[in-house]
């Protein structure tokens, strides 16, 4: 990949091949040990609800009493068990459907085998928390991160749903309306869930989008296709046990988990499937590395740049993971050199050569099992934003763009993480955006670096 010669070359010169570093500006463990214990002030607002929330109702409760104990220990249990079999969904979101489901029924629970319940939305808030809790202990104990984010956005979403439907049957207006049974029933329960699973898509993208730094809409589209389809089996689950159990009681807690448990294995199969190709591609990418033809730690730190930078782009999640898998294999041309170039970089080069390497590379990826775009991708990797007469090409992919120029970043900055040197990195870029670079790619990677800490 082509970059700016004369900063390149006194880059390479001054690191040698004995000054390697896995760390550099755009290093995942850098920014993200950085970022610990100064969460963003909408994470604070999320769990600061959420907290907010179990204190009232547990003040509540302690003021008016628990009801109906064997029944609350019923679905508890189901979303504590739930919190146990949680599972990866793509995009790499962990999640707890069935513990999701037990949750939503409980809160649109009205009658149960024929007998009106009492309970209300503080026990129900208390009750699917503690569960959560207590779910989330075993994979603690094992030296597994809390998953904090899910906590809170249980606690919100159930609330809601507890909150469009607890007060008006309690009170009986659902029967003074003729809510309460047959079909009307139904229709009332499915539109109380579906409220509840928008705000929970609200809150992940919420919180996704603080953590990552992308834009609400965005992260709004994302969470919307990953959890679009489990989602509405969460949601159908919640209802049908909710409407079950007023006929056949606590039996309907087992008896319509099935369903979702089945749904939930095929998603873990596909999970296990996807890590174990991520694994794969990522021990590949690492030969380069110890063969000493790229510094320690460069695909890392590049795909980490590079997915960052897709997702200021607006990139969906099925186009960061074609850019995640480019990136992560983007130097693996250069196994094919007989001498590796002086720190990895290309730049040296002509781009004739650079072309070959990127075509050799796109060779090996395309019997490596992963999708042919990723060969594709890192087959015009050398390609510049412009070419010689002015004209774009426009049939070179916008992930290529965005590898090339995280690519770049992380060859001239990796040995000086500071604000300082990334601002000149920066600077340099910009001055390439004449041919070399593609000018929006370059001002996402800005963005994304005044975000990094100093």
């Amino acid at each position: 990949m082509r970059r700016p010669a004369v900063p390149m070359q006194q880059a390479v010169s001054t690191r040698g091949r004995s000054g390697r570093r896995s760390g550099g500006a755009g290093a995942p463990a850098t920014v993200d040990a950085a970022r610990v214990g100064r969460l963003p002030r909408r994470v604070v607002a999320v769990y600061a609800a959420a907290v907010l929330l179990v204190l009232a109702s547990g003040v509540w409760l302690a003021v008016y009493g628990f009801v109906e104990a064997w029944i609350a220990l019923g679905f508890g249990t189901l979303v504590a068990v739930g919190e146990l079999l949680r599972t990866t969904l793509p995009g790499d979101r962990v999640q707890a459907p069935l513990g999701a489901a037990a949750a939503l029924a409980y809160a649109l629970l009205g009658a149960l085998a024929g007998e009106r319940t009492h309970h209300g939305v503080a026990q129900v808030v208390v009750v699917t928390t503690g569960a959560a809790m207590v779910g989330m202990v075993p994979r603690v104990a094992r030296g597994r991160q809390p998953c904090w984010d899910s906590v809170a956005r249980r606690v919100l979403s159930v609330g809601v749903a507890a909150l469009l439907f607890q007060p008006f049957y309690n009170r009986g207006m659902l029967l003074r309306y003729g809510l309460e049974h047959g079909p009307a029933n139904g229709a009332y329960l499915a539109l109380c869930a579906g409220v509840a699973a928008l705000t929970d898509m609200g809150l992940a993208a919420l919180l996704a989008g603080s953590h990552s730094g992308a834009r609400f809409a965005h992260a709004l589209r994302d969470e919307c296709c990953a959890l679009l389809r489990i989602g509405s089996a969460i949601v159908a689950t919640g209802v049908v046990i909710a409407i079950a159990a007023g006929e056949i009681g606590l039996w309907a807690l087992p008896l319509f988990s099935v369903p979702l448990l089945l749904t939930q294995a095929g998603f873990r199969r596909y999970a296990a499937i996807r890590a174990t190709q991520r694994q794969t591609i990522a021990s590949l990418a690492r030969a380069t590395e110890v063969a000493g033809y790229t510094l320690p730690g460069h695909a890392q730190r590049v795909t980490l740049l590079a997915c960052r930078v897709g997702r200021e782009l607006a990139l969906t999640e099925g186009e960061l993971l074609l850019l995640e898998y480019a990136a992560l294999m983007h130097d693996i041309g250069q196994l094919s050199l007989v001498d590796p170039i002086p720190g990895g970089a290309t730049a040296l080069l002509s781009r004739a050569e650079q072309r070959r390497i990127g075509q050799l590379g796109s060779e090996v990826i395309r019997r490596t099992g992963v999708p042919p775009e990723v060969a594709e991708i890192v087959a015009r990797l050398a390609e510049p934003y412009r070419r010689p007469d002015g004209t774009r090409d426009g049939d070179v992919p916008l992930a290529a763009r965005i590898v090339r120029v995280a690519n770049a970043f992380d060859d001239l900055a990796c040995d000086d993480p500071g604000p300082a040197r990334r601002e000149e990195v920066l600077v340099q870029l910009r001055e390439e955006t004449a041919q070399e670079y593609e000018p929006r790619v370059v001002e996402a990677l800005a963005r994304v670096c005044q975000r990094m800490p100093g």
